[in-house]
């Protein structure tokens, strides 16, 4: 096979089995995502109720998915490598529904801890991934990780504003049930509608190197990334840890009502997010969009602190935080996809996840402490407090190159021609970085879309991609 074959890849759309696999995978991850989720804006209030309950214990039991998660997510991403992606994301949700039934017959504090910690075990984020880039061809990837991406942020707005609702119905308790019934029926789904792939490879652009772990740790761009995602989901979790009592006790909003705050809000704050994200991306002022939300979300904390004791104030801070918390959610994958070294995309987004996950834990345990020794309105402090360090640091971060990743089936070659072509690549106009992989028959690029001449880039690639 020669390195200069053209393809018309590029012009195809989306094949059925992709949109069935979208579909399908970005199903099991919401589904999964909403369980975990559902009683964060209710279990404060429930936890009263449970024998030996602390706020450190009400912490830990919100956060504690967050720790086996953070632990074993990489490593049942590798075991997908090893037996197959499906039977590690089966047994990921059986394990989940699992640790559901157990907090579901909790009767004490510590038996919904561990059941949450058996929630987190079923870590399929990896291997869902995987499965994703199995089933989809290169050029066709972003669409289909984005599909999932939105399907995630979906499930947690949901969340928010079913919990409540859902809590009257059947109480937290009937969450949990609902929860492991949510997880079987993710199990239908991988079994009867996921595609089987033609074969299942390595995808380093979606899966983790053990290789490359040392340098993606040791590169500070993405460590200030890595710590950002940390600190947003270490202050959602503390936040949520109080902010119910917040609404009930001080703001006098009873329970059953919550969502009548989080609805408008959340939409309210999806339009807010729109002008950001667009003037990031588009208008390639991304450095200053991504301070400025750090900054708003300092300010939101500052303003539940200011006015937790009031209704319209406390509506306010949350607009000031969600707006904030989506434009965040947004561009931090997409700045860790930018700073990464072509080749260890997979790997940085592994560590990032790993970090989020870590946070939540974090957020649990610091967020109770704090509720315990010095009382609710001291939480928000310590959000403010931790979101203004994250600012400072963040603040050295360089202006990211906008450059977008993208994949070329290259064919068999041997390592002479792969350096080859590696120089030929980046001698293209709007090549940023090139690294050819001829074990996986696979370039990993850089490209700036607004430079790259796509179909010379095509001469690249090989037609049976």
């Amino acid at each position: 096979m020669t390195v200069n074959q053209k393809t018309t890849t590029t012009a195809q759309g989306i094949t059925p089995i992709e949109s069935r696999a979208a579909i399908s995978l970005a199903s099991i991850f919401s589904l999964r995502m909403l369980g975990l989720f559902l009683i964060l804006p209710v279990f404060a209030l429930y936890a009263e109720e449970l024998v030996g309950v602390t706020p450190v214990l009400v912490g830990l039991a919100i956060g504690a998915y967050g720790l086996t998660q953070a632990l074993l997510q990489i490593p049942f991403g590798m075991l997908s490598d090893r037996i197959g992606r499906k039977p590690v994301i089966i047994g990921g949700l059986l394990i989940f529904a699992l640790g559901s039934v157990v907090a579901a017959q909790a009767d004490t504090i510590w038996g919904v801890i561990i059941g949450r910690a058996i929630q987190g075990s079923g870590a399929i984020a990896a291997a869902v991934m995987a499965l994703a880039a199995d089933l989809t061809q290169e050029h066709n990837r972003i669409k289909v990780m984005a599909v999932i991406g939105m399907s995630i942020g979906a499930a947690f707005a949901l969340s928010l504003i079913l919990g409540p609702i859902i809590n009257v119905w059947i109480g937290v308790k009937g969450i949990f049930w609902l929860t492991a019934v949510l997880a079987l029926i993710g199990v239908v789904i991988a079994v009867f509608l996921v595609p089987d792939p033609k074969k299942s490879v390595f995808h380093r652009d979606t899966e983790p190197v053990p290789s490359q772990f040392a340098r993606v740790l040791a590169n500070p761009d993405l460590l200030r990334l890595n710590l950002g995602i940390l600190v947003l989901h270490m202050c959602l979790t503390a936040v949520f840890l109080v902010l119910p009592l917040a609404l009930r006790d001080t703001a006098g909003l009873e329970s059953a009502d919550h969502w009548k705050i989080y609805f408008p809000v959340l939409m309210l704050s999806v339009v807010f997010m729109i002008p950001f994200v667009v003037v990031a991306e588009s208008r390639r002022k991304m450095k200053r969009v991504f301070l400025l939300s750090i900054a708003l979300m300092a300010v939101a904390q500052l303003a539940f602190y200011a006015f937790f004791q009031s209704l319209w104030g406390v509506a306010f801070a949350l607009l000031l935080y969600f707006t904030a918390f989506n434009v965040l959610e947004a561009t931090l994958p997409s700045l860790v996809a930018k700073m990464a070294p072509v080749e260890s995309k997979g790997t940085a987004m592994g560590v990032y996840s790993t970090s989020q996950f870590g946070g939540a834990f974090l957020g649990g345990l610091t967020g109770g402490w704090i509720h315990n020794h010095f009382g609710l309105a001291a939480v928000f402090l310590f959000a403010a407090a931790a979101i203004s360090i994250w600012l400072l640091v963040a603040s050295g971060m360089p202006e990211p190159k906008y450059l977008n990743s993208h994949l070329l089936r290259i064919g068999t070659i041997d390592a002479a021609q792969a350096r080859e072509l590696e120089a030929r690549l980046l001698a293209l106009d709007g090549v940023g970085e090139a690294v050819v992989v001829a074990d996986e028959e696979t370039a990993y690029l850089k490209i700036d879309p607004k430079l790259i001449d796509m179909a010379a880039l095509d001469e690249f690639s090989d037609a049976r991609g």
